[in-house]
């Protein structure tokens, strides 16, 4: 059995009876972690039957306005919504709940506000995006995810797209590079990090020219070549495999990644989810669907 294989076999053994997948062996339903579940076995061509009963879980878990919550108890947590979206692309039966979830991410917005001369933070606070939980203010990966998933389902061209395109560009660093959203506190300037980097590249790309963004390559491809921490790693090479920068030791690195389990113990399933995708596909995220290396 190859490692790809065995670790396809290992996220696999994290579905529960509904047919959603928990973070850990005898964990709780999440949806973040089903849709990550899927991506990864989609990507591989594999355990059909395990997806179609995840993506009948996310379903079954939708709420009435389109969202998914992080758990149910939690509808307030929608920030899975655009992972879900991005699950049922391009399986056609699903394509009413995925337009739910694609409507409630178009009439919904973080809270902004007019941004006064002593605020202590340094970006642009007007400009919309999605937000991790409702009533919240929009930051990086939220805006990046829902930004994919319109993208991926023929809306990257409406308002919406566009203002989170310019919100991402001015949440950049001017050094290059992302963090969850904070470019300047009380005129210190803050630093990147590779997760939140990868997530904004894989967003942006194809609606920026890569000379705006070139800081921001510069950055990330310095930092995969020595990092091994899963959430990192995967969107790194994510993020410059849609900039069409995938490292050649790309692979290489992701199982040492995966290798590293045994000194620090197993991974939970968004981690490994994610590090299958990034080892499989041949670009960012959105390649899964115009496949693989």
């Amino acid at each position: 059995m190859d490692q790809l294989t065995f670790y396809l076999e290992v996220l696999s053994q994290k579905v529960l009876k509904d047919g959603g997948f928990s973070s850990k062996h005898g964990g709780d339903y999440r949806a973040d972690v089903t849709a990550w579940s899927i991506l990864a076995l989609t990507a591989a061509d594999v355990n059909s039957d395990i997806v179609e009963s995840a993506r009948r879980s996310l379903v079954n878990n939708q709420l009435d306005d389109g969202r998914l919550s992080i758990h149910r108890e939690y509808p307030e947590v929608f920030w899975p919504t655009p992972l879900a979206i991005m699950a049922w692309q391009g399986a056609t039966e699903y394509r009413q709940p995925q337009l739910r979830a694609v409507r409630f991410l178009l009439k919904t917005t973080g809270i902004h506000w007019e941004k006064k001369q002593d605020f202590p933070e340094g970006h642009n606070t007007m400009i919309p995006g999605w937000s991790w939980v409702e009533n919240s203010h929009s930051w990086v990966e939220p805006t990046a995810l829902s930004l994919l998933a319109l993208q991926v389902t023929g809306f990257g061209q409406g308002k919406r797209a566009q203002e989170a395109t310019k919100m991402l560009m001015d949440r950049m660093l001017p050094q290059g590079g992302w963090n969850y959203g904070n470019t300047f506190v009380f005129e210190k300037q803050l630093h990147p990090d590779p997760e939140s980097t990868g997530v904004a590249l894989n967003a942006l790309a194809g609606r920026v020219t890569s000379e705006s963004v070139q800081g921001s390559l510069d950055y990330l491809k310095t930092q995969v070549e020595q990092i091994r921490s899963p959430l990192s790693l995967g969107w790194g090479i994510l993020g410059l495999g849609a900039w069409n920068l995938r490292p050649a030791k790309a692979q290489e690195w992701i199982l040492e990644s995966l290798q590293r389990q045994k000194q620090w113990g197993e991974y939970d399933s968004v981690q490994l989810a994610l590090l299958l995708v990034a080892f499989q596909v041949k670009g960012g995220i959105t390649s899964l669907w115009d496949r693989k290396i």
